[in-house]
């Protein structure tokens, strides 16, 4: 089963990743930062994690306020660094852990924590400042996976402290109920204490950050109790992030070991690093093969369903492609260029031939079992000038003449705004 071998608490500041690309290594002003990941490093060389569950927020890059959750999780294969505005850092891609990711989530909605999940998105620099300090990538590659969780902390309201903490609890038994042998690091980025807005800005306060790092090593109730109003106070409102600091603690034992700690102020934010081992072991197979079977309640017997395909993040993953292509129908633009020429839209899509092949010939079953989620084919239908009955026909293998009979009203209708 999967494990976990530790934690990392580590600041995701712009200015990690600025000193490391400006190779200011040896600058008097920026050689602290350097120094203190050293340790962290080297416990990362030893251990050797598969993967790294990363905890991080967004900062409006990839995530704007038309959508935005307060924990949504990474289920992807790969994550791109995102462009925050400048061009994006000349840093590589890193790969996700599906597998691991998928399984985080079903086990943390079985335990009643609503996760929301992305794909398709880069990440910025709450995942890649502290990543590029961490982790060599000089030969372009990564020694290890990732599993990223965006926290939403930047629109209120927000999660609270306890629930940050609590979800870290749920999330240690979402880790360690994973079936396949694999080594777990934690890492919590974010703080420490700053502001970067308004009249405060500029805020910091070393005399809290060093209270909050005794706090979350010996104390983890005390920082859950606190408001977002006393964090901010303490930290600055943009300093609040720390909570997200509480799911990695929660995900550790009670009793910790601090291995290593720093903690440099050079600019505008508290730049703070620390390793923390269990001081007790994980949790027995008895109880970790109960948590998985909790986990298959929910869909236990609908395989027996005739003729019914469940839409997991499984199937998600797999019809991906082919679902982001008839989505984008939505679009004008899109639309219209698919009308003038299909084969060249299709041609020119990210899709396999197979996928292709299945939407030139309209096999509306054929796509519902690849991988396509119903509402796409609505979507695909209206721009064919085909109505919903003909697709629900279709799924029997009747006409639609047939298929009538079978409702009590002989109807037909669709999502086009114009009649199909």
């Amino acid at each position: 089963m999967a494990r976990i071998i530790g934690a990392i608490a580590s600041s995701h500041t712009p200015t990690i990743g600025f000193a490391l690309d400006a190779r200011k290594q040896d600058d008097p002003a920026w050689q602290p930062i350097f120094e203190s990941y050293e340790p962290v490093r080297a416990w990362l060389e030893e251990k050797r994690p598969d993967v790294l569950f990363l905890i991080y927020n967004d900062h409006i890059t990839s995530f704007f306020f038309d959508h935005y959750a307060p924990f949504t999780l990474g289920v992807d294969d790969r994550y791109d660094v995102a462009d925050e505005g400048g061009g994006a850092r000349h840093v590589p891609g890193i790969e996700g852990h599906a597998g691991l990711s998928r399984h985080i989530v079903q086990s943390l909605m079985t335990d009643d924590f609503d996760i929301g999940t992305f794909r398709g998105k880069g990440l910025d620099h709450g995942c890649f400042s502290p990543l590029s300090v961490l982790l060599d990538h000089a030969e372009g590659t990564w020694p290890t996976r990732i599993v990223p969780l965006q926290v939403g902390v930047l629109q209120f309201p927000i999660p609270t402290a306890r629930r940050c903490f609590n979800l870290g609890k749920a999330l240690r038994t979402a880790i360690e109920s994973y079936p396949e042998d694999l080594s777990v690091a934690l890492v919590a980025t974010g703080g420490l204490s700053h502001q970067v807005h308004g009249e405060r800005c500029g805020f910091n306060n070393p005399e809290w950050d060093a209270a909050f790092m005794d706090l979350l090593e010996n104390d983890p109730e005390a920082l859950a109790r606190m408001t977002h109003a006393q964090y901010a106070e303490l930290g600055g409102m943009e300093g609040a992030e720390v909570i997200m600091w509480l799911i990695m603690r929660g995900a550790l034992s009670a009793g910790v070991r601090c291995l290593h700690r720093s903690y440099y102020l050079p600019s505008m934010t508290g730049i703070a690093t620390a390793i923390y081992e269990n001081a007790a072991e994980a949790p027995g197979e008895a109880f970790l093969a109960a948590h998985r079977a909790r986990m298959g309640e929910q869909l236990a017997g609908a395989e027996t369903l005739t003729g019914t395909y469940p839409y997991t993040l499984d199937r998600s993953a797999r019809g991906f492609a082919l679902n982001r292509f008839l989505h984008s129908l939505i679009v004008p633009e899109t639309r219209a260029a698919f009308l003038a020429d299909e084969d060249a839209a299709l041609a020119a899509a990210d899709l396999s031939e197979e996928e292709r092949d299945l939407v030139r010939r309209r096999d509306w079953q054929g796509l519902i079992r690849y991988g396509a989620i119903f509402f796409v084919l609505e979507k695909l239908a209206a721009v064919s000038g085909v109505g919903n009955l003909d697709i629900y026909a279709a799924m029997r293998g009747e006409s639609l003449a047939d298929f009538l009979k079978t409702r009590n009203q002989q109807v037909t209708y669709s999502v086009a705004a114009q009649p199909a």
